[in-house]
């Protein structure tokens, strides 16, 4: 089991997941962060981490943010990876809560 990061996150982009991830396994994109599965040791710090909620067990992944298992796994392998807490996107809170947004992935 893994830990995914949902559509809630993309133009939202908080990092303070990344500052409690004992194993750096967070990788970053222009407007979303990622997981990579191989890395992930399934310690939990980051979800209580993420202001926004948008990381989840891979065993509670909502239905409709299923795709987002492959998307992490799929785009940890391409960007790079973020060991460092950065500002969030400057309109992060006029994202937050917004569904839809997979559309607004920048890849």
């Amino acid at each position: 089991m893994a830990f995914v990061v949902g559509e809630n996150c993309i133009n939202c982009k908080h990092t303070s997941c990344v500052e409690v991830c004992p194993v750096n396994c967070f990788y970053e994109g222009p407007n979303f962060l990622v997981i990579n599965p191989d890395e992930c040791i399934d310690c939990e710090e980051c979800v209580p981490a993420c202001p926004i909620g948008a990381i989840y067990s891979e065993d509670d992944l909502p239905e409709d943010q299923e795709h987002f298992l492959d998307i992490n796994a799929e785009l940890s392998d391409i960007w790079p990876q973020i060991t460092e807490v950065k500002e969030a996107l400057p309109d992060a809170d006029k994202w937050d809560g917004i569904e839809g947004k997979l559309n607004y992935l920048e890849r």
